[in-house]
């Protein structure tokens, strides 16, 4: 059996079980028998997660690899995965009521001058994310699941009274992406690819549309606590505009030049209150660029404060071309690890 990191069996509620998920379903029924009475259940599925883990990870070349913090929470996932009544998220979900930036491109809106005049440079940012399993257990590879994935982010304008509070833009990102566990553990950590198909738009008309599609390949790597992403991808032609009011052809030639051909992530969960996340992108002929950073902080009992800073290109369609910097605070309704 080759070692596979990243998606140890769990219970999926499905009938056909693999010899991993009778094993840990074995190992919670003898654990709860013979656990200590002041053991939590969480304590007692994670140390079966761990057991069964290593079982999987050692097996056949006798390594010793650690699961990370990605892989306890996509072990989380599989087990959650066929219940109705539990939404996964995907990428992060947070609300920031209130978010400044430094500049916001006005020039996209003077055909609607009562907007250009008054749109704040405070509003509120929030982004909701969520995923949906197509195919889960053994497709291709051992481990290996297909995801519908749903992104969300909006910029709301909340602070702009003369204009009736609007949204003065919401991105909607859909896509479907395959993952696979991969037998790589560089430096004693596990590694996991990712290829995939998406869309992204601002779900708007003539002159304000924007949008692309684009393939991509991500290779995730963790390490204990510490999570890498590493995203590059190709865009996906699109013929020219007749005119720059059609609503035929591409809305948005030049987004590569801001948006560059790749993304670098990293993650790392100091504490179960705290974790501090990166994003960056670079066009290195162009030289623009993207940076952001995050942090979750605890606010009280369950509820985390979240505070982001983020530099450079794209941090919205509409403003894809503008340098913008932003800083926002608000609540982390789930972290990233």
């Amino acid at each position: 059996m080759s070692t596979r990191a990243f998606t140890p069996e769990s219970d999926d509620n499905s009938v056909d079980r693999t010899p991993h998920e009778t094993a840990f379903e074995e190992c919670l029924f003898t654990a709860i028998k013979s656990a200590n009475k002041k053991a939590t259940l969480a304590q007692i599925e994670k140390q079966c997660e761990e057991q069964i883990a290593r079982i999987i990870l050692q097996d056949g070349e006798g390594q010793n690899i650690e699961l990370g913090a990605l892989s306890h929470r996509i072990i989380k996932e599989k087990r959650t995965a066929a219940d109705p009544y539990v939404l996964t998220p995907h990428k992060m979900n947070y609300i920031l009521p209130f978010s400044y930036v430094d500049e916001i491109n006005r020039q996209a809106y003077q055909d609607v001058p009562l907007w250009a005049d008054n749109l704040k440079d405070a509003e509120a940012k929030f982004q909701i994310s969520l995923k949906i399993p197509l195919l889960t257990g053994y497709w291709l590879n051992e481990g290996d699941q297909l995801f519908f994935g749903f992104t969300l982010k909006s910029w709301w304008q909340i602070y702009a009274d003369e204009i009736s509070k609007p949204f003065r833009e919401t991105n909607y990102q859909p896509e479907f992406f395959y993952i696979t566990p991969l037998n790589y553990h560089p430096w004693g950590g596990n590694s996991a690819l990712i290829t995939g198909f998406e869309h992204q738009s601002n779900g708007r008309s003539q002159l304000l549309s924007r949008s692309w599609n684009r393939v991509y390949i991500n290779y995730l790597y963790e390490k204990r606590n510490f999570a890498l992403s590493f995203r590059p991808w190709y865009r996906i032609p699109e013929g020219d505009k007749s005119s720059p009011s059609s609503g035929q052809g591409d809305d948005n030639p030049d987004i590569l030049d801001y948006m560059g051909h790749f993304e670098l992530g990293m993650v790392y969960k100091y504490s179960k209150d705290f974790e501090l996340s990166f994003k960056g992108r670079e066009n290195f002929a162009t030289h623009n660029g993207f940076v952001e950073v995050g942090a979750t902080f605890p606010l009280w009992g369950k509820l985390k404060g979240y505070a982001q800073f983020s530099s450079g290109y794209g941090e919205s369609l509409i403003d894809y071309n503008v340098n913008q910097k932003r800083f926002g605070i608000g609540i982390a309704l789930t972290n990233i690890l």
